[in-house]
């Protein structure tokens, strides 16, 4: 693997996209990583000194934050960081270039695949604002300081793109957030298909979570809070969902597809479900489904979201979508109600 690509990987992973390496006054691959408990590290590469600043605002200017390196050149710093409480790092060099970064995936006990799709590159060289959209997968097993770490996100809505089985299989732990779901069947998602990923799942989605999206996108022009949103895994439904989110914004393909590939190495999906009885629940397709994977050693690891060939699951649900709308703006602005004005708005409120 090419050094810049290795770049790319760990950003994402960690922080935000890089796509090359660093040249005079250019801030590349930034990352935060929790390198013990209480203890964070934001790492980058720049052949300028860079100044360090932290905050728990997302969104402070620099003169806001804490200043805990001045003129760093060796391209790290680690800050303590106390239980809860989430930091944001502002980088700036001697050209005047700031990126800011954060944790990507959310430092909960007992959860999988929570993260943060803020740090993204995005339309006229911006990037996506971090602590404003979370992505997981289901919270039914979160602990009390999960639920207590979740709070602190100032989170305004939730939206479940579960199934109505799903919802009452396992219920999210997440408190006093105003909650939105729309009832389905699992049925709908998996009728006619094995009941594992693939085209046949994806190509179903544009029309299948329009409602979904409706309020999502609802929710993010209301511009009164975080949003939040989440299936079982936090992979497919919730992939489908950031990525038209993350289009309307102005991330690049390539970049979304890697977001979406993130879902393989941070999901835990020992704590998407609690244990399922399927004798409990006959008829349920969804309880019947999830109590064999549970039975299932191999489930127990997150499979790649592509198939054999190396095709990514969600290239499906774009191929569907410019093959019936023409491009995921068009699908917007048809079936899910977002005008380029609201996509003006968006990016407005979104992007830094």
């Amino acid at each position: 693997m090419k050094p810049n690509q290795v770049l790319s990987l760990l950003s994402l992973m960690l922080g935000v996209a890089a796509p090359t390496l660093a040249s005079a006054g250019t801030i590349a691959a930034p990352t935060v990583t929790r390198t013990a408990p209480g203890q964070l590290t934001v790492a980058w590469t720049d052949k300028s000194p860079v100044d360090v600043f932290v905050s728990s605002d997302p969104a402070a200017h620099a003169d806001q934050m804490k200043l805990v390196s001045k003129a760093d050149k060796d391209g790290h710093e680690t800050v303590p960081v106390q239980a809860g409480q989430r930091l944001y790092f502002l980088l700036r060099d001697a050209s005047g270039t700031s990126v800011r970064v954060s944790e990507r995936s959310l430092p909960l006990m007992q959860a999988s695949n929570f993260r943060d799709v803020g740090g993204y590159p995005a339309a006229d060289g911006k990037h996506v604002r971090w602590g404003l959209i979370y992505r997981s997968g289901g919270q039914p097993l979160l602990t009390d300081a999960d639920v207590a770490l979740v709070g602190t996100l100032g989170l305004a809505h939730q939206v479940d793109l579960r199934s109505s089985e799903e919802r009452a299989l396992a219920p999210s732990r997440v408190e006093g957030v105003p909650y939105e779901a729309i009832g389905y069947s699992m049925t709908a998602l998996i009728k006619g298909d094995k009941p594992t990923n693939g085209e046949g799942v994806y190509r179903k989605m544009p029309i299948m979570l329009a409602p979904h999206l409706k309020l999502v996108f609802r929710d993010l022009l209301a511009r009164d809070g975080a949003v939040a949103y989440n299936c079982s895994a936090g992979q497919d439904r919730t992939g489908f969902v950031t990525a038209m989110i993350l289009s309307a914004l102005g991330v690049p393909r390539e970049t979304i597809l890697a977001d979406y590939h993130l879902s393989t190495a941070l999901r835990r999906p020992e704590w998407e479900m609690p244990k399922i009885d399927a004798a409990a629940h006959p008829g349920d397709i969804a309880a019947q489904m999830f109590a064999k994977f549970q039975s299932n050693p191999a489930t127990a690891k997150p499979q790649p979201l592509k198939t054999v060939k190396g095709v990514a699951f969600l290239s499906y649900a774009f191929d569907e979508i410019e093959s019936r709308w023409g491009s995921v703006e068009g699908y917007l602005n048809k079936e899910v109600g977002v005008s380029q004005t609201d996509i003006a708005k968006l990016q407005a409120a979104y992007l830094e």
